[in-house]
């Protein structure tokens, strides 16, 4: 995983399981061509991740807002296998960044909706303010989530709040099972070798250039070449052929998050279409 990480000054060492950042001022790699310019309008930084605040094609403007991540990046620690949190207290505070990746304020956590490590790893936090109240204190509109699933060679765009950075690559493929330690997800986005993500940009959107929309959450790649270790994630096809690409980077697709929310953005793991992993 790309691991989150541990404060402001241990941030500029070689933290991290996952490829851990250097200094914050590394090069980022020369963006590919893309239909559209994506940028951070809507993406947050975390104490030790990266984030968006997203809505549904179905919520509303007074809907309390929502804040999506990874499920490794809960400040609960790493989920479990088969652990699924819904309904958790939280407080914890986001910076919200405008276009150009300044800070305009900052968004705080009422609950932690829903997070799990199974199947897929994503987090969900639940706001103490609406889209309209962002909207009408910082100009700044939630990202939409993708109803669809990505089709193979979509140019995308990893918007990193934490590292105030873009990855600019397409999507390569799909691996059946990503494995990582103790961890299996399903149905992962491969990127193509552009992607060059590290640490800290866990949980950044996964950004449709052609539509705006978040289509995955970005969570981990294989370091080392390693086979199905932490920090060294494998694909297993439906035969359970494993195959493991150094370097190549994936995320979690996101689309199946839609059918599971409800009327005033609530999670409701019952409703018809949803999918995702029950506690």
């Amino acid at each position: 995983m790309k691991k989150p990480l541990v404060g402001a000054f241990l941030s500029a060492l070689l933290l991290g399981a996952g490829a851990a950042p250097a200094v914050a001022a590394e090069a980022a790699p020369a963006p590919e061509a893309r239909a559209t310019a994506v940028d951070f309008a809507g993406t947050v930084a975390l104490s030790n991740c990266s984030g968006s605040v997203v809505r549904a094609p179905s919520s509303q403007p007074d809907d309390p807002a929502l804040v999506l991540s990874n499920g490794h990046c809960l400040e609960t620690g790493f989920p479990g296998p088969g652990q699924v949190l819904v309904d958790r207290a939280s407080t914890r505070s986001f910076t919200l960044l405008n276009a150009a990746g300044g800070g305009v304020g900052t968004l705080r956590a009422s609950k932690i909706a829903y997070g799990t490590m199974t199947d897929t790893d994503v987090s969900l936090y639940q706001l103490t303010t609406t889209y309209a109240q962002i909207e009408s204190s910082y100009g700044i509109k939630a990202l939409e989530l993708d109803s669809a699933r990505p089709a193979q060679g979509t140019a995308i765009t990893v918007a990193s709040g934490y590292w105030k950075r873009t990855y600019s690559c397409a999507v390569d493929g799909f691996a059946y099972r990503l494995k990582e330690g103790s961890w299996t997800w399903k149905d992962s986005v491969r990127y193509t070798s552009a992607c060059q993500t590290i640490g800290g940009t866990s949980g950044s959107p996964v950004i449709d250039d052609a539509t705006g929309k978040v289509v995955a959450v970005n969570n981990t790649g294989n370091e080392d070449g390693r086979r199905c270790t932490d920090n060294n994630p494998c694909e297993v096809d439906e035969n359970g052929a494993v195959t493991v690409r150094k370097g190549i980077n994936y995320a979690q697709q996101t689309y199946g998050i839609v059918p599971c929310l409800g009327p005033g953005n609530r999670i409701d793991l019952d409703r018809t279409g949803c999918a995702l992993p029950k506690p």
